[in-house]
């Protein structure tokens, strides 16, 4: 497998890298203690092509690999998760999608302003009792002539009150379980549906997590995705594209976790020299840089085969189950290379502590993804 990056690859690297540097870091420490939406970021990301960058130019998306979207997530969120799980649920979860699977009426309405970052979208499946097990919905959807009327709760919605359009899933026929599921776009300020408080996470703080409500709430039959009771396929389809954007996510965390440690090491002396000098603390730089090494090419692999048309359900998952605990493992190094000045803010890698956990949960648990594994060894 070839990692040579073309030239429009490592502009795109380029370019992320530039933008997180001198547009997102400074706001950073800000923006996570106060739980700020980063609004004009946002704006910003959507003005260089970053919201909708795997979408086709045919629905004003940038047209670029899944390599590239990949390289600029890292760049994003080795300076601000946060950030990086809004681009991504917009990338992954939202316009990959409805791209692949919406009508022409979805992908004229939803899709061209959602890949020009002039709207945002959200992805909503979990509720109260369906989380990791997806087919306990419990939200309703009841046909009633050209409309369906949807009532129930979601839970952890990222981008939940910033959103503008949100992906659904509703239990349209509960006879069938699984496979009475059906996606809908919501609008945000469809009468019936209402957002939540922001929940007051331990991580990715500047991006805003939400409950829904959907009470009588009526969506015009042209807002089902894909068919009616494909809801299920949908989702599953749609998170297996989406984990290589939190492997991604996961990547930046542990390289930002670990060039900060390095270059502390570098320069804090004890015991007459740099600490950098000391082998217990070049065994812990030589774990955490192999370890990043590894998740790297673990998710380039899954972004490759999924660029080449080949399956990659497999390695997607594998690369977001190693990138998010080796997110964990650098972060908490870093802290521990820090002594108690990584225990404080300013010094960064407690945030990088606080948003790496989150990794190993969205998306599909680090369980979860033992189970999606083992399945598809099984079928090799």
């Amino acid at each position: 497998m070839n990692f040579e990056f073309t030239e429009e690859q490592l502009m795109i690297q380029q370019t992320a890298r530039d933008f997180a540097q001198n547009e997102i870091a400074p706001t950073a420490i800000e923006r996570d203690i106060k739980a700020e939406f980063p609004t004009e970021i946002v704006k910003k990301l959507g003005e260089l092509g970053f919201m909708g960058m795997m979408v086709s130019p045919d629905y004003d998306g940038a047209g670029f690999d899944t390599v590239s979207y990949v390289l600029a997530m890292i760049e994003i969120s080795k300076v601000d998760a946060a950030v990086g799980v809004i681009m991504s649920v917009n990338n992954s979860l939202v316009t990959f999608g409805l791209e692949k699977w919406g009508s022409e009426y979805i992908k004229e309405t939803y899709l061209k302003p959602l890949a020009r970052g002039e709207k945002l979208g959200a992805f909503a499946l979990s509720e109260p009792e369906a989380g990791s097990d997806a087919t306990q919905q419990k939200t309703l959807a009841e046909k009633d002539g050209k409309y369906w009327v949807l009532n129930g709760i979601k839970n952890w919605t990222t981008n939940g009150r910033t959103a503008d359009y949100y992906i659904v899933m509703a239990q349209t026929d509960p006879s069938k379980r699984h496979h009475g599921i059906t996606a809908f776009m919501v609008e945000k300020g469809t009468p019936g549906f209402t957002q939540g408080q922001k929940e007051d996470k331990l991580g990715i703080r500047s991006s805003d997590t939400t409950s829904l409500m959907f009470d009588n709430c009526r969506v015009p039959e042209e807002n089902v995705i894909w068919e009616v009771g494909k809801g299920f396929n949908f989702a599953m389809n749609t998170l297996n594209g989406g984990r290589y954007g939190i492997a991604s996510q996961a990547v930046g965390i542990a390289e930002g976790a670990y060039e900060a440690a390095l270059n502390y090491a570098k320069v804090r002396k004890a015991f007459g020299t740099e600490i950098a000098n000391h082998q217990v603390i070049q065994f812990k730089l030589a774990d955490m840089a192999m370890n990043l090494e590894a998740a790297k090419l673990l998710t380039l692999q899954a972004a490759s085969l999924k660029d080449a048309g080949k399956p990659y359900i497999k390695e997607a998952s594998m690369a977001k189950l190693f990138a998010s605990e080796v997110a964990v493992k650098n972060a908490l190094e870093a802290v521990q290379i820090h002594g108690g000045y990584g225990y404080v803010r300013e010094y960064q890698v407690e945030r990088y502590l606080r948003d790496a956990k989150i990794t190993e949960i969205y998306e599909g648990t680090s369980e979860v993804q033992r189970i999606i594994i083992g399945r598809q060894i099984l079928k090799d």
